[in-house]
């Protein structure tokens, strides 16, 4: 694909709807080739809009008309590209555990949770947020209603689950870890989270405070050290890995490589990712049409529903 073509599929299937300076930003940039010369001389991972933009709006770039934006990349560029060089986009959207919690449900626990590019860790605490779906029945923590409160529209029969999970081990990889205690980090995580988006800004506020609070092991590492971690989870538990919208940002032979890694694993494998993410599952789908832009959710790479890139819609596609 084409970075215009990236650009442009990313404003019209990602931002519409969700942020219209985005939206904005992405189709200016799909139609201005001076601005696609400019990025396509980054290495292929760091064209990403998402990263492009935050690296902007963390330096300063006004959240305006596309003008504005591009008047602003042009007398600073050198400094977005030594930004995104430096980074990565690791959205920790804490609202994917609603997403995750119908297929944690299926799992016997007790759990271990392992999470591939875990970023800051977030969303290794499907045990301490609070979930409705539908606006039906809270479904809280034993100790009581969370200050992350987790809403999630559903389709096709979810098989809602009645409790959080039993998690008695948690712990994450990532390549460039985040700390929940770095005020840099966490600046980082806020500025990933698009400009008009208040609600999810003070979402993830909240969940800092939980994580902060019984800070997640997350270690720096790639595929090859993904067993060694798997092996310190505890062996009366069942381990779960998850992998979240992280699929998309490896290259396809590094991304089917950690495929094989997970595979190998004694643990059972929940994926929360975009349509393009796994073969096999993409395979196994009754159907995609109209599911551009949205994730698949997959329990070993057995598709369970369609979902809303934040885990704020899920379509159950699942035969029971």
């Amino acid at each position: 694909m084409d970075t215009a073509t990236w650009y442009r599929g990313f404003g019209e299937l990602e931002a519409r709807g969700q942020s219209a300076i985005y939206e904005e930003w992405a189709l200016g940039v799909a139609d201005d080739p001076t601005l696609i010369a400019l990025i396509d001389e980054l290495p292929l991972q760091k064209r990403q809009p998402n990263l492009i933009f935050a690296c902007a709006r963390l330096l300063g770039a006004p959240e305006a008309d596309y003008q504005s934006l591009r008047g602003w990349l042009l007398q600073h560029w050198s400094e977005v590209v030594a930004e995104a060089l430096a980074r990565s986009t690791q959205t920790n959207e804490a609202r994917r555990c609603a997403s995750l919690l119908p297929a944690l449900a299926l799992i016997p626990g007790p759990l271990a949770l392992l999470e591939v590019g875990a970023s800051a860790g977030l969303c290794l605490f499907p045990d301490r947020y609070s979930y409705s779906y539908d606006g039906g029945t809270p479904i809280d923590p034993p100790a009581g209603p969370s200050s992350v409160q987790l809403e999630c529209a559903t389709t096709g029969g979810v098989p809602r689950p009645t409790e959080v999970p039993d998690v008695v081990w948690r712990a994450g990889i990532d390549l460039r870890p985040l700390a929940v205690g770095n005020a840099d980090d966490m600046r980082w995580l806020e500025t990933l989270v698009w400009p008009e988006q208040h609600e999810r800004r003070a979402r993830l506020r909240a969940a800092i405070r939980i994580a902060a609070a019984d800070p997640p092991r997350v270690v720096r590492g790639d595929a090859s050290e993904l067993a060694t971690l798997a092996a310190q989870a505890p062996h009366d538990a069942t381990l779960v890995v998850i992998t979240s919208a992280v699929l998309v940002y490896l290259p396809f032979a590094e991304r089917m490589r950690l495929v094989d890694v997970v595979r190998a694993l004694d643990a059972r494998w929940i994926s929360l990712e975009g349509l393009r993410g796994l073969p096999i599952v993409r395979a196994a789908l009754p159907d995609d049409g109209g599911s551009e832009g949205r994730f698949v959710l997959a329990l070993d790479e057995t598709p369970l529903a369609f979902t809303g890139a934040q885990g704020q819609s899920l379509d159950w596609i699942a035969t029971p």
